[in-house]
């Protein structure tokens, strides 16, 4: 082969390995725009279309302001009437005396360890019930499990119920929020429970896992589950740009399915971010995690309120 031609093999080459799912024109499964591997960022769409914009801020540097609440916690626990067990959990609120929305916050592979338990605690800081089973501790399941028991589900589901039940709770319906492998718990319990609608009001998850975790290689590679494309409810997914490229493919074309079928689901990709910026600790922590977990914290509280504001008890 000549100079030349080698020349414009690797050029050609190089263009098609720099091209990125957030690259792609619309529509695409992103809504925070595209990314580019070398070049500064840049996003060239109408400001209308940037659900990010404010002209306030932009124009005359007003911030929103975010609710902050002292919070309380407690340990309660709750039966799975399926199989009798009894499911512990941590159950967090604002301090001051009132009824508050709710929120069923489900683990992932990790279980409910001291770096997740922030996760929960946070969002009851933003003036919401929260209750966080461990369903790892109820079943005796070491910390990053490879197997998947699908009992685990049935066991949040009952958690659920139990929430909802609470006098302190407000609202009707919870949001479903969840993390990782939790992504998965909360589909099949939105779906395959036929919990959505009627007690779920939306579905929240940072890095979901999409896909049963039982599935073959080609499955988990190459597929998201069939229950995503059955989410009726609306859809918040937030992701780093460096997520594990498997879970990252099946995020994207799941959010895409959605969109196709007029569902309200949108996927916030971060730059300079991976797995676990919402959660990992100070030794390892970087000023991008620690960017994109107070806006994803943020984004994740104004949309749960705003889902859950018409189902206010009466």
């Amino acid at each position: 082969m000549s100079r030349i031609g080698a020349l414009v093999l690797l050029a050609t080459f190089a263009g098609a390995c720099a091209c990125h799912a957030q690259d792609a024109p619309p529509p695409m499964a992103a809504d925070s725009g595209p990314s580019r591997a070398i070049e500064a960022p840049i996003d060239p769409r109408p400001a209308r279309e940037k659900f990010w914009w404010s002209d306030a801020w932009f124009e005359n540097g007003v911030i929103e302001t975010p609710a902050n609440h002292e919070v309380v916690q407690r340990e309660v626990s709750y039966r799975n009437g399926a199989d009798g067990i009894d499911i512990p959990a941590l159950l967090f609120r604002p301090a001051t005396p009132g009824r508050y929305p709710a929120v069923l916050f489900v683990h992932g592979r990790r279980g409910l360890d001291e770096l997740v338990v922030r996760m929960p605690r946070r969002l009851a800081a933003r003036g919401f019930v929260v209750l966080a089973p461990n369903a790892h501790a109820a079943r005796f399941i070491e910390a990053m499990p490879i197997a998947h028991d699908p009992a685990t589900e049935r066991d949040f589901g009952a958690g659920l119920d139990f929430l909802l039940a609470l006098p302190d709770v407000s609202t009707s319906r919870a949001c479903l929020v969840s993390m990782s492998r939790g992504g998965y718990h909360t589909l099949m319990m939105a779906v395959a429970q036929r919990r959505q609608i009627e007690q779920a009001a939306c579905y929240v998850s940072t890095y979901p896992h999409w896909q049963n975790p039982a599935a073959g290689e080609p499955d988990q590679v190459y597929r998201y589950a069939a229950e995503v494309e059955r989410l009726e409810i609306p859809v918040l997914v937030m992701i780093g740009e460096f997520e594990q490229y498997q879970r990252r493919r099946a995020i994207e074309m799941g959010v895409a399915a959605l969109k196709a079928r007029g569902r309200d689901a949108r996927l916030i990709i971060y730059p300079g971010v991976g797995r676990g910026f919402d959660f990992r600790p100070a030794g390892v922590r970087t000023f991008a995690d620690d960017l994109a977990a107070k806006d994803a914290l943020q984004r994740a509280a104004e949309f749960i309120a705003r889902n859950l504001g018409d189902h206010v008890r009466r």
